[in-house]
């Protein structure tokens, strides 16, 4: 009997189409892609595009996501350097690094993905516990002594999950990490508020000691620069004092050679002192200085 060519055709597509689907396989461009060989890893593959394989159950491809994976941490205790209890959470976005350790690792769970954030998980609460217990509650909320201690803290717990991922070999890496929330259990809060008050006026009274020592500073610099002008102005005073006494010793001396040209001439000025001013003067005409124009008015008189 004849079959249809038709019928043969679209058989040997229908063949063709499942013989691709059992041998062919994708890479995506978010992917990387571990191909097993009777179960043992045999290569993995990051470049995206087609791939040909052994059908199953000679060899199988799992596919696995390689985009930074983000996850938040439980809200976990921990004891500080200094006794006190500190709730802390982080946030953390790791990636496989190594897709031919990491599967292996994670084979026996249908979502290895899954399964590798809850290792890393565990992994970071011994992490978190241990670099707490190496610092003092002030690190990580009193702005005392230069400030918090968040980098720095951040920075290990992040090398101490690093170490712990390479000595287990979990083929991943954590490429970020920081805190995401931080509480205090309400038995020690009080005690840590008392604390923080503690602290603070620490601090209030170290300014107010730094600020009066800065003005009796200001205060002595001023006090030298006084009595330094007051020294200076004393001294051009003596300078001017002795200056005059000299031009009057001179004058002095001229003056005892003719006394009544020198009463004279003291008189008129100091008659010229009392008239600088617009002024009327009621005078006695027998009190120096006005005693000179005694008689002038007869002088007058006779012109």
């Amino acid at each position: 009997m004849k079959r249809n060519p038709l019928t043969i055709g679209i058989g040997v597509l229908l063949i063709i189409i499942f013989a691709l689907w059992l041998c062919v396989f994708q890479v995506r461009q978010s992917e990387v892609v571990v191909v097993t060989t009777f179960g043992k890893v045999t290569r993995s593959l990051t470049e995206p595009g087609p791939y040909l394989k052994a059908p199953w159950p000679i060899q199988s491809d799992h596919h696995l996501d390689q985009r930074v994976q983000n996850f938040e941490d439980k809200f976990t205790e921990g004891l500080t350097q200094d006794g006190f209890g500190l709730l802390t959470s982080v946030y953390v976005g790791w990636r496989v690094t190594d897709p031919k350790t990491f599967f292996p690792k994670f084979a026996g769970s249908a979502k290895p993905m899954l399964e590798a954030e809850r290792g890393l998980e565990l992994l970071l609460g011994h992490a978190k516990t241990a670099v707490t217990s190496g610092h003092p509650l002030g690190a990580f909320i009193s702005p005392a002594d230069g400030g918090n201690q968040f980098v720095e803290i951040e920075k290990q717990i992040l090398d101490a999950i690093r170490a712990e991922l390479k000595a287990n070999n979990y083929g991943l890496d954590v490429d970020f990490l920081g805190f995401k929330r931080l509480a205090l259990p309400e038995s020690v809060t009080q005690n840590v508020f008392e604390r923080m008050t503690s602290e603070r006026q620490l601090l209030i009274n170290r300014s107010q000691f730094e600020g009066e020592a800065e003005a009796l500073k200001i205060r002595s610099e001023a006090d030298r620069k006084a009595a330094e002008q007051l020294s200076a102005a004393d001294a051009k005073a003596r300078e001017i004092r002795g200056k005059g006494e000299a031009e009057a010793a001179k004058s002095l001396s001229v003056f005892q050679q003719n006394p009544e040209l020198a009463n004279f001439i003291f008189r008129l000025e100091a008659l010229e002192n009392s008239l600088k001013d617009r002024s009327t003067l009621i005078f006695d005409q027998s009190t120096p200085p006005f005693d000179l124009f005694r008689g002038a008015s007869t002088n007058l008189l006779k012109k």
